[in-house]
């Protein structure tokens, strides 16, 4: 076992990618014990791009996760069933069953129609603090835009976005913890029920006024039989409003932090504002939302002369894949004109986010709009604050200063 810096230490928070490097370079496989007791731990870019695709390792890893603790398994039962329903975290046929309903509302043309109404929503946040000196980024644009799509999205009224987002954090916790403590399970069961209580009264809604949304797709498909239960339906909803919100928020914040923390690159994209869509993929490949994933041996395999045994985890490191200098030549290094290769910021293989594009879209209105409205934008000079969280890495407060002159935050 290579001994590594715990994945909960500040000093890790701030800037993994020295340990990551310090892992790759000691080998490509890693034992710890910091993951339920122990896990594989996989570093290198083609390493994690073949596990993400490998039909011997399954996304159903909640049964551990939930209640790895004897006592806890009654407790948490109502948790387990609606949480194991996720797409998220299922395979084949039933991961690629449910992904076939849902993936017409993310279409292309689905997020085209959906533009218009992206960029009303970041104008209105910057119209907000388009007077003030400084502000922080977090709260006033990052936080809020996502949830306001997703909920557009799902045909939810916006009244409900405050609870929205104290659910999606408790959910992200519990995810983010490499050994999730009792009292970050009942947080996160306490939030994904009150989602299902949301869930439930829209869906009675939408049973008598159907839209032309996501929650009305899923009750069609419920309808032909390819929901197959109440309690499927209600999980995919809420993960559509987890994950719409918490990939986006961290993509925003992280990479406005890269671009202002590289301010010549801030000023090539003011200059070249059509290196957009490039420059979000880099941000996504150089600072990513999702830091790593997790996946269990369905069958006996080995890997770089290692056994892995049937049940044993194995957590990909995408934030350490995308820094591998054998993929991307000096990965340190922000490049905003674009690489070749590509990240694996939004997974690989079937299990592939099905929202990339709706966050690179929503990252490239806000950035665009950004650079219009505050060329001057700079980082204010107090301390950011990231987010505890090792899995989803974020930034708790940005704060951000929109003139020349020194910063009163």
């Amino acid at each position: 076992m290579t001994p590594i810096a715990p994945f909960v230490d500040a000093a890790f928070l701030a800037n993994p990618y020295p340990a990551y490097q310090a892992l790759r370079e000691a080998g490509p496989i890693h034992w710890s014990t910091e993951f339920f007791g122990g896990a594989w731990l996989l570093t290198r870019h083609a390493d994690v791009e073949q596990v993400l695709r490998d039909p011997r390792l399954s996304a159903q890893r909640t049964g551990g996760w939930v209640t790895d603790r004897e006592q806890e398994k009654g407790d948490l039962a109502g948790f387990q069933q609606l949480f194991a329903r996720a797409m998220l975290f299922l395979d084949a046929p039933d991961h690629t069953r449910i992904r076939r309903v849902l993936n017409a509302g993310f279409k292309p043309e689905a997020i085209q129609a959906l533009l218009p109404h992206i960029e009303q929503v970041v104008t209105e946040l910057l119209d907000a603090v388009n007077d003030q000196p400084s502000f922080d980024f977090m709260q006033a644009v990052a936080r809020p835009l996502p949830v306001r799509v997703i909920a557009k999205m799902m045909g939810i009224d916006d009244a409900a976005n405050a609870d929205f987002v104290t659910w999606s954090d408790d959910l992200a916790v519990f995810i983010g913890a490499p050994l999730a403590t009792h009292a970050q399970a009942r947080r996160a069961q306490a939030s994904l029920l009150a989602m299902g209580r949301y869930f439930e009264t829209l869906v009675a809604q939408r049973r008598q006024s159907p839209g032309d949304d996501l929650v009305s797709r899923l009750l069609q498909a419920e309808d032909a039989g390819d929901i197959h239960s109440h309690a499927e339906l209600l999980a995919q909803c809420a993960m559509l409003l987890f994950a719409g919100h918490e990939t986006t928020r961290n993509l925003l914040g992280n990479g406005l932090y890269a671009l202002l923390s590289n301010p010549d690159q801030w000023q090539r994209l003011q200059q070249e504002p059509a290196l957009l869509p490039g420059a979000v993929r880099e941000l996504l490949r150089f600072d990513s939302p999702v830091q790593y994933t997790g996946r269990r041996v369905a069958a006996d395999m080995e890997l770089h002369g290692q056994q892995l045994r049937r049940g044993d985890l194995v957590v990909p490191l995408i934030g350490a894949a995308n820094r591998d200098p054998a993929r991307h030549a000096e990965p340190d290094r922000l490049d905003v004109a674009g690489r070749d290769g590509g990240s694996v910021s939004f997974g690989s293989g079937p299990h592939v986010c099905i929202g990339a594009m709706l966050t690179r879209v929503e990252a490239e209105v806000t950035f665009r709009l950004l650079l219009q409205r505050f060329p001057g934008l700079r980082l204010a000079d107090v301390p950011v604050q990231w987010v505890a969280n090792p899995a989803y890495r974020g930034l708790e407060v940005l704060p951000v200063s929109a003139g020349e002159g020194p910063v009163v935050y």
